[in-house]
């Protein structure tokens, strides 16, 4: 493998100014907490320490890389594939999803077309069972109490009134929507990884929390 070659992807080379190209866009949002803050690049480079500066570069490779893997899947589909993201269009990161994705998943799919379109399609293939939506309901009684019992101070763990609990038909289609969505991330997470399978990094583009190179950090 080349220096031009971030990494290579079922033996066929990914161009490392995909990554440097990545690097150069200002992340908005939750991002930054793995690429700085939203001064411009070379500003950052210049303030930053060398082992700063190398972990900025893996974590970045494997956005790029789950974008050119989310494309590979959208062909495989038969999706239809969005035109290339100009990385000044990189759309701002939420601190919400960084929490539930994890920092790379998030920001590859604020950054891909591709990853988005391969996330819709795998939610929209998850079945979510009557009984699992009735049971969510059931043990999550705290997040449908009414905004009259909420005014109240009642909680489910001091006595609520039926009354008191929005009726699972009004809140129903509303839980189905969640169950289905983090059953979609759960499938694109287990995609990802299987799809990482055929991913060979070339030096100075590994995993940022790869134990084999001395500046390691576990980060997602």
């Amino acid at each position: 493998m080349t220096p031009e070659h971030a990494a290579l992807i079922e033996g066929e080379p990914l161009p490392a100014e995909r990554v440097d190209a990545f690097l150069g866009t200002p992340l908005r949002g939750a991002g930054n907490c793995a690429t700085g803050h939203n001064e411009p690049a070379p500003a950052r480079r210049q303030k930053e320490p060398p082992s700063v500066a190398r972990q900025r570069r893996r974590w970045a490779t494997q956005v790029v890389v789950t974008d050119e893997l989310a494309r590979r899947a959208c062909t495989d589909r038969g999706l239809k594939v969005p035109e290339e993201v100009s990385p000044a269009s990189v759309l701002a990161v939420a601190e919400t999803d960084v929490a539930d994705l994890g920092s790379i998943v998030a920001a590859a799919l604020a950054h891909s077309p591709a990853a988005r379109t391969l996330l819709a399609a795998l939610e929209s293939e998850q079945t979510v069972p009557e009984t699992a939506v009735r049971d969510y309901y059931d043990r999550n009684q705290d997040r449908f109490l009414t905004p009259e019992a909420l005014r109240r101070g009642v909680t489910p763990f001091d006595g609520a009134a039926p009354q008191d609990v929005r009726p699972y038909d009004e809140v129903r289609d509303h839980i189905t929507r969640e169950l289905r969505t983090a059953a979609g991330r759960q499938a694109f997470f287990g995609w990802l990884d299987q799809a990482r399978a055929g991913v060979t990094y070339s030096h100075g583009h590994e995993h940022p929390g790869d134990p084999s190179h001395p500046d390691h950090e576990h980060r997602h």
